[in-house]
């Protein structure tokens, strides 16, 4: 087999232009980046390498808050923290000049936080005892989303940091996170709720009338359908929800444009895996057809090889000729025994008239030579093992070929997205060392392990 083919495969993984790939540095760098937000489909990094980016930038200079959504716990204590919640912590152990501080969203508290600004303390109360409330602010769809914006938007507003990372929450799809706070808006702000607050709207006669009138059949309908409380339950928070019910659609409406404002990039973050990336160009088009500023793809856990010029089949080809080799590769006496007359018609085997006559043989007087194995097992044994590598590394480069034409076909799609690339480590980043490691990688496009680095 010519070399062409070899050289070919092992430049293979790094076929990417320089115009397309990804430089996050001048990205960080920049004072008018003030916003990073981490996006894409769940299980492929998002968390790790929102940690990365905000480490680095910190260590850069910049004064930083990275705000992670249910990060695992792991993560935390990389972070020199036992435990994240709703209130940022500075991260010690950055070097540099800058800062690193670290949150958690807590969904429901964000929730309380945004009564308890835009309500009075009377009202506030009364809706964060009703258990509609407690429900909705617990567990309704789309809430994390929503509130993960509305987090985004006070740390925004309180101008404390300099630049923010966002880690998007782990959503059924990617889009959701662009979504949810138009849904939400949507239904806070819906006929249904519209109909429910008419009463305490009208007041008076007039009022009673309407809800007598007007709304019994629909309260009768509901109440069947959802049970006597919890219809009361809801009515009683959409009346005191209701002198906050615009502030949620405003809220809404000015994060939304803030997530198109110059100083704002998206990262889209992925795996070489055809769903992940499916995902990930859902998000470019719409990130598009919204005019959000895209900085580029971020695709992590990308495996290499240190052997790259041998290929699949040949790897393949050179296992079977160890384990399973053709007659002509075999020792004469057994090609002889084979062929020998008196195999099958003699009483004796001709394989005993030896091992009598040599009394430094297997029969012998030395006992001990039996279980000593003779050379040609042990040439054996390393064909088996040699084999098994190289049946391992058959499959590691079968594995790369899958994951550069997903690359492929997501680069010719969108052609203009830049690339960076992280190498699949062999284990979970436990400490600032390896979301350091992390950043480096991203920086540098350095997507190879440690031990393949030249």
């Amino acid at each position: 087999m010519s070399p062409e083919p070899a050289h070919t495969q092992e430049t293979a993984r790094h076929r990417l232009s320089p115009a397309r790939m990804l430089d996050v540095d001048p990205l960080l760098d920049d004072p008018r980046t003030r916003i990073v937000v981490c996006c894409g489909s769940g299980g492929v990094g998002k968390t790790t390498t929102a940690a990365a980016l905000g480490l680095r930038a910190a260590e850069r200079g910049r004064k930083v808050v990275v705000l992670t959504i249910d990060p695992a716990r792991r993560l935390a204590q990389s972070m020199g923290i036992d435990s994240l919640d709703n209130t940022p912590r500075r991260v010690k152990g950055v070097d540099g000049d800058g800062e690193l501080h670290a949150m958690m969203l807590d969904m429901k508290r964000t929730f309380d936080e945004v009564v308890e600004a835009h309500a009075d303390p009377e009202r506030a109360s009364a809706i964060l005892a009703n258990p509609f409330y407690q429900s909705l602010s617990a567990g309704f769809a789309g809430t994390q989303e929503y509130m993960a914006m509305e987090k985004l938007g006070q740390l925004r507003a309180r101008d404390e940091w300099d630049l923010i990372v966002v880690d998007t929450p782990p959503s059924r799809s990617a889009l959701d996170f662009l979504d949810a706070p138009k849904r939400l808006g949507s239904f806070l702000d819906g006929r249904l709720i519209r109909l429910l607050t008419a009463p305490a709207k009208l007041g008076g006669r007039a009022g009673m009338k309407f809800l007598n009138v007007g709304m019994s059949m629909m309260t009768g309908t509901l109440g069947k359908l959802l049970g006597g409380q919890l219809l009361k339950d809801v009515q009683t928070f959409v009346a005191a929800m209701d002198t906050t019910f615009g502030g949620f659609r405003t809220r809404a409406d000015a994060t939304y444009k803030l997530l198109q404002a110059p100083g704002t990039a998206f990262l889209v973050v992925a795996a070489p895996e055809r769903d992940a990336l499916r995902e990930a160009a859902y998000f470019v088009e719409r990130l598009a057809a919204e005019d959000m500023p895209l900085a580029g793809l971020v695709l992590n856990r990308v495996h290499g090889s240190g052997a790259a010029r041998l290929s699949a089949e040949r790897a393949l080809t050179a296992a079977e000729n160890l384990v399973e080799p053709r007659i002509v590769d075999q020792d004469g006496g057994k090609a002889g025994l084979r062929n020998s007359p008196d195999t099958y018609g003699s009483s004796e085997s001709p394989a005993s008239e030896p091992a009598e006559s040599d009394a430094s043989g297997p029969t012998g007087s030395d006992p001990s030579a039996t279980n000593s194995p003779g050379p040609d097992d042990e040439d054996q044994g390393v064909d088996r093992v040699t084999a098994g590598l190289l049946r391992l590394h058959a499959e590691r480069m079968q594995l790369l070929s899958r994951e550069q034409r997903t690359r492929d076909r997501f680069t010719a799609l969108h052609p203009e997205v830049a690339v960076a690339e992280v190498g699949a480590l062999p284990g979970d980043v436990h400490d600032l060392a390896g979301l350091r490691d992390i950043g480096d990688r991203l920086a540098a496009n350095r997507p190879e392990l440690p031990e393949t680095r030249g």
